[in-house]
């Protein structure tokens, strides 16, 4: 998939093979079957050229690493820690990249919320865990004019 991402076109097995060959020594019937294998399973989508397949990514690889965090956070029993000990595991430049996220996800979080900002991550240094992203709980300080 790795390929087939970087490239963000239609690739053949040839194509790959001949990448991967670069690397290590490795057989066309291995990446035609790993190919069909991820045609089989949704990942890439096909069409004929010629006597071969062109293959396409189904999602980006931003998407599948979402899918993958979202599938692994709802198996949780307990969601709330588990975002806590994922932000504890981050480093400057990913909580950095999450402040972004939430950023671009949520807009008008930054201007309306009372306390703390949508910076605050839990888990970054010196950042409380209480009153960060997400709480629902009333502070001291909250108004009718603030919505809490």
């Amino acid at each position: 998939m790795t390929r087939v991402w970087q490239w963000n076109r239609p690739v053949t097995v040839r194509e790959v093979l001949e990448d991967l060959q670069q690397e290590r020594s490795i057989a066309y019937t291995t990446v035609m079957t790993v190919m069909d294998n991820l045609h089989q399973k949704g990942w890439v989508r096909r069409e004929v050229d010629g006597r071969a397949y062109r293959y396409t990514a189904v999602s980006t690889r931003a998407a599948y690493s979402a899918a993958l965090m979202n599938e692994a956070w709802s198996q949780s029993d307990n969601p709330a820690a588990a975002l806590v000990a994922f932000f504890g595991m981050m480093s400057a430049e990913q909580r950095e990249a999450l402040q972004d996220a939430v950023r671009m996800v949520s807009p008008n979080l930054v201007e309306t919320a009372p306390g703390p900002t949508a910076e605050t991550i839990p888990g970054s240094p010196a950042e409380p865990t209480a009153g960060a992203v997400g709480d629902d709980v009333p502070t001291d300080d909250a108004t009718p004019e603030s919505g809490r």
